[in-house]
């Protein structure tokens, strides 16, 4: 007989109680579902984070955390600029940039992605310049315009100001986590939601939230 603290489905170690089985993390989230402790539990919301490079991301849409410029720069935003080639860049030039919290859309060219939004995150500036609410706006209107986009049926997101902007990675996760939830309840649309964390470390405080 397997040992409760082993996975009902494939055996690892580790496993958490989910009803009357014992999951793993990756099992826990087969099917594109969660839980998620700020959806109630409920099981129906097609969320699910990987850890993995976001421009192999086989999804509608990918998330770029840009810069104000939307002109490239380092980290997520580099990446996805090399991923997508010289036709990226040439398709930001007339947006005029981004603001802060705001978020604007282009194609994804190169990218398996047929698109890729565009947001600016907040810099970390200790906590007192609205830099909660700065974070959780980009992740709404990244899925606002997902949703008014008839082709967007899946979105993958990167944790946003988590590297050079200096959001703290649990603060950021919760906030992403609890920000798309809300969407997604509250729209009709369905939307397959990603979180693709560079590393498994970050992937892990996500995964910690949605159970």
């Amino acid at each position: 007989m397997m040992k409760p603290e082993t996975c009902d489905r494939c055996g690892k170690p580790g496993a958490k109680r989910l009803g009357e089985q014992w999951l793993c993390a990756d099992c826990y989230f087969e099917g594109n579902s969660c839980c998620g402790e700020f959806g109630g539990n409920d099981r129906s919301l097609p969320i699910q984070v990987v850890h993995g490079d976001i421009t192999r991301q086989e999804v509608d849409a990918i998330v770029n955390a840009a810069n104000r410029t939307l002109l490239g720069g380092g980290g997520v935003d580099g990446a996805i600029h090399r991923a997508a080639g010289p036709r990226l860049l040439a398709a930001c030039v007339p947006l005029g940039g981004c603001k802060t919290g705001e978020a604007k859309l282009t194609p994804g060219f190169r990218l398996p992605a047929k698109y890729v939004i565009h947001t600016v995150g907040p810099v970390w500036k200790g906590g007192g310049k609205s830099e909660a609410d700065l974070l959780a706006s980009c992740y709404k209107r990244c899925l606002e315009i997902a949703r008014d986009h008839d082709e967007i049926q899946s979105i993958a997101f990167p944790c946003i100001s988590t590297g050079v902007y200096h959001f703290p990675k649990e603060e950021a996760a919760e906030i992403a986590v609890k920000t798309v939830i809300e969407f997604l309840q509250r729209h009709g649309k369905q939307l397959d939601v990603t979180f693709c964390c560079f590393s498994d470390a970050d992937a892990e405080w996500y995964r910690r939230i949605l159970c």
